[in-house]
């Protein structure tokens, strides 16, 4: 069997769980962790072969292994990525967004803006919907929520209260979308067409119980295929919700903001780095700076008492990289 990944990128998600526990659900702390032969490769493939690439691709392995994090853990941002305001970040990045002639499927295949949180990702999507296509209409689709006890009983709560509940990998109450908005896939569906965890599409039309959207995917046996996308009862961990709530909504967000662990594997040629709230686990700040294909094409959003010192927090867990024998 073949393993591939990066330590430097971000570890197994473990909900509510500290720095050590995170390190011992990694593949380093397994049982098949001794009789693992280790190869390496040594050139970064997605850059290209300017001066200033070769220079961001040392930057990121600095990153990775922080030795570019003063005593306090930060780094420095280079002055040339960094971005004065949020709209500022927006229209740089998604240049022309109002202008529904300037969007095909490699406009949004190129364009991204990446968040630490679920809520800024939240908040930049609908702000991004407002300003595309202006005169388009608005779908408004609520989800329908509910509560089943172990008993099997079904228990009356507000409604305006489950909607409010929100969790990782779970889609809105409310999904608000255009036709021609790009969406985010945020379960597995079905493989052979393409419809896994993480595929992203532009909506074509939108009906009460479905919706008809077409991949955008740089996989030329994906690309372009039509498909629909159903409704789904989604159950998800009670552990992250004070009740056991049962969703049924379709399984898609806003895809013009994503958060720093979705956009993990991806490329993309326009990255717009949103860090007013810094990155909060191992791998992130890695991660992000690594999703597009040139240092030229990155923008990055610092609080407003960072921007003269351009400084962010990153985190690297030592003990991973202490495992590794190369």
């Amino acid at each position: 069997m073949v393993f591939g990944g990066d330590f430097c990128q971000t570890l197994p998600v473990v909900p509510k769980e500290i720095h050590q526990q995170v390190v011992a659900a990694s593949l380093c702390r397994g049982n098949l962790w001794e009789y693992i032969k280790f190869l390496q490769f040594r050139q970064n493939m997605c850059l290209g072969h300017l001066e200033a690439d070769n220079q961001h691709a040392q930057w990121l392995l600095e990153i990775g292994a922080e030795s570019t994090i003063d005593n306090n853990g930060m780094i420095q941002v280079p002055q040339s990525m960094v971005c004065a305001n949020l709209n500022g970040l927006i229209n740089r990045i998604y240049l022309g967004i109002g202008n529904s002639r300037t969007q095909d499927d490699q406009y949004f295949l190129d364009c991204i803006i990446l968040c630490p949180r679920n809520d800024e990702v939240h908040n930049i999507n609908e702000t991004i919907l407002q300003q595309f296509n202006p005169n388009a209409e608005v779908h408004m689709l609520r989800s329908v929520d509910f509560v089943f006890e172990e008993d099997g009983i079904h228990h009356a709560y507000p409604t305006e209260f489950l909607q409010q509940l929100n969790a990782g990998g779970l889609p809105p109450a409310l999904l608000c979308l255009k036709v021609g908005s790009p969406v985010i896939l945020l379960r597995i569906l079905d493989p052979g067409e393409g419809l896994c965890n993480g595929t992203r599409m532009v909506v074509l039309n939108v009906r009460r119980k479905v919706l008809q959207c077409r991949i955008i995917s740089k996989d030329s046996r994906f690309k372009d295929k039509v498909v629909l996308i159903p409704r789904i009862r989604l159950s998800p961990n009670t552990e992250t919700l004070p009740v056991p709530l049962k969703r049924l909504q379709f399984l898609v967000r806003l895809a013009f903001a994503m958060t720093i662990n979705k956009s993990q594997g991806q490329l993309v040629e326009h990255v717009g780095i949103n860090l007013q709230t810094s990155v909060f686990s191992h791998g992130q700040l890695y991660v992000v700076f690594s999703r597009c294909t040139s240092s030229l094409n990155i923008l990055v959003l610092l609080p407003e008492q960072s921007q003269e010192s351009r400084r962010t927090l990153n985190v690297v867990y030592k003990e991973v990289f202490n495992s590794i024998r190369l």
